[in-house]
């Protein structure tokens, strides 16, 4: 029986493949297409041509369609980096605020969320913070969740219209499974207005010394401090600001932390005020305070105006709460009000920095902030080995290289002055100058592309000081990518952001020396950087 079987087979499969060859072969690579497609259920939804459009940043976060600003709720909570965001989901311009989310482990490759909060009968979600309540001081949490708590500006439009100036509240609401759903507090707003008109951007930290909460709020030209025990009842703590740092605009956005001065024991604390308009460039930016907080009022020696970035793209960032082992991590918005809703993109609007480190040092007796990409941003690069640049005096190197405007490009060096020049084939150029004797870095994007959007886009070379450089070598480190350049000088002592429009990408770097004196590029590199989508 059995090799009768064994004969039967080998008979059918020589009659059926010999006669009908064409129609066996077809069936097999049906059956094989068959078995590659995906179940339905776990393809992802997302297009990967949607990351592709003109622009679209290859690194950098962007929402996937629409408007954003702000970054907001910054957390990390059960191995989660938490960004929600001012988000605006019928339009590529501001409208009815929501709070959009994503989701990351390595804080450099991001899941999209569904948005985590709506507007209601309060109110637009404004900007915000949010805090893991680990002691469930607020009551919130159940069954052993700890929950995470979002604490936002309510806006109302009505109140707003009707020429009142106690339109904007605040709210709380909270997440018992790690962000993905949240519950409004039946009771907000948890702080009323008293006839502020811009009384907004709550951020909250838990502090220890004082077993309490603290809310950084800003009203109008300052900030403010407010405690709590329990998240849901707020008390009045103090003011600061009103004579200090620059006012040319309504202050926005601020976020106190306490930080380890570099290579000592001393901590001092730290204030971010973003400020519109008002920056030194021109219209939206960040300054810096460091002073002392003893629970209820801050308070700060310094005299000058210290910025966080000198360029004209990096507004309203803010820190991570909770994050391992309390680095203290900043992301900004990557654009300028100025222009924001007019830059040439057509179904998403604007980016997010890189995630920067913080560190504060002293230097020369003054406090100086540094902002750093974070070692996660380093690990996407495509390695590879540095090279000597050398040119002569009054001479310049033209390098072409393909992936310039989605790379990260580095070098170390002693000269007193160069010049960077990126250029296209269809005429666009970009200018940069490290100037030490003159003590300035100068960014020209007059030319640099698209730049007729909007008046005050190309509006004159922006220019960053330049104090307190080593001696010797120096670091220069630009991150490129496709519509964005972040320069941090010196491991971030001086850092401008810029966003560029070029009509086509990048494809020639010239390096151009008009000194008297040959220079040298040391650890020169451009590291071409995949896309994290």
């Amino acid at each position: 029986m059995y090799l009768l079987a064994v004969f039967s087979w080998y008979f059918f499969e020589y009659v059926f493949f010999m006669k009908n060859k064409f129609l066996f072969l077809s069936l097999l690579m049906v059956f094989m297409a068959c078995r590659q497609v995906p179940d339905a259920k776990k393809a992802p939804k997302r297009e990967t041509a949607v990351y592709k459009e003109q622009y679209r940043p290859q690194y950098h976060f962007t929402p996937q369609e629409k408007w954003m600003n702000d970054p907001n709720g910054l957390v990390y909570h059960d191995g989660v980096y938490h960004l929600f965001y001012q988000y605006y989901p019928e339009d590529i311009v501001w409208g009815p605020m929501h709070w959009g989310h994503a989701v990351s482990k390595d804080m450099v490759h991001w899941q999209h969320k569904p948005i985590a909060l709506y507007p209601d009968e309060n109110g637009l979600i404004f900007s915000g913070s949010a805090v893991v309540d680990k002691n469930n001081t607020s009551g919130f949490g159940k069954d052993g969740k700890v929950p995470l708590v979002a604490v936002f500006t309510y806006h109302s439009m009505e109140g707003e219209k009707a020429g009142r100036k106690d339109f904007q509240t605040q709210g709380i609401a909270y997440s018992l499974d790690n962000g993905d759903s949240w519950v409004k507090y039946a009771n907000n707003p948890v702080i009323g207005n008293s006839g502020i008109k811009d009384f907004r951007d709550p951020k909250v930290f838990w502090h220890e010394d004082g077993q309490q909460w603290i809310m950084a709020l800003v009203a109008g030209d300052h900030a403010q401090f407010y405690s709590s025990k329990n998240l849901r009842e707020w008390t009045y703590l103090s003011d600061f600001g009103k004579e200090n740092g620059a006012h040319g605009g309504v202050w926005e956005c601020p976020d106190l932390f306490p930080m380890k001065v570099a290579g000592s024991d001393e901590v001092k604390w730290v204030l971010l005020i973003s400020i519109n308009p008002g920056a030194p460039n021109g219209g939206s930016g960040t300054q810096y305070f460091v002073g002392d907080f003893d629970g209820q009022r801050f308070t700060t020696t310094q005299k000058d105006i210290k910025w966080l970035d000198w360029g004209t793209d990096n507004y309203a960032g803010v820190t991570y709460n909770n994050t391992p082992e309390d680095q203290r991590i900043f992301i900004g918005w990557m654009s300028n009000w100025d222009y924001a809703r007019d830059t040439p993109t057509k179904k998403w609007r604007s980016a997010m920095t890189v995630p920067r480190s913080l560190e504060l040092h002293q230097i020369h007796g003054d406090f100086v902030l540094k902002n750093y990409p974070l070692e996660a941003v380093d690990g996407l690069a495509e390695k590879v080995e540095g090279t000597i640049i050398a040119v002569g005096p009054n001479d310049k190197k033209q390098i072409g290289h393909a992936a310039l405007n989605q790379s990260d490009i580095s070098f170390e060096t002693a000269t007193d002055r160069l010049l960077l020049q990126f250029t296209n084939d269809k005429g666009d150029t970009l200018r940069m100058s490290y100037d030490r004797p003159n003590k300035e870095f100068l960014f020209d994007r007059t030319k640099s592309g698209l730049v007729d959007f909007q008046k005050d886009f190309a509006k004159g070379t922006h220019r960053m000081p330049l104090e307190h450089l080593p001696q010797d070598k120096v670091e220069i480190r630009m991150l490129m990518d496709w519509s964005s350049v972040e320069v941090f000088i010196n491991k971030g002592q001086q850092v401008m952001t810029h966003q560029v429009f070029p009509k086509e990408l990048y494809s020639k770097l010239t390096i151009i020396n008009d000194t008297e004196t040959s220079m040298e590029l040391t650890h020169f590199k451009i590291e071409p950087i995949p896309s994290v989508w």
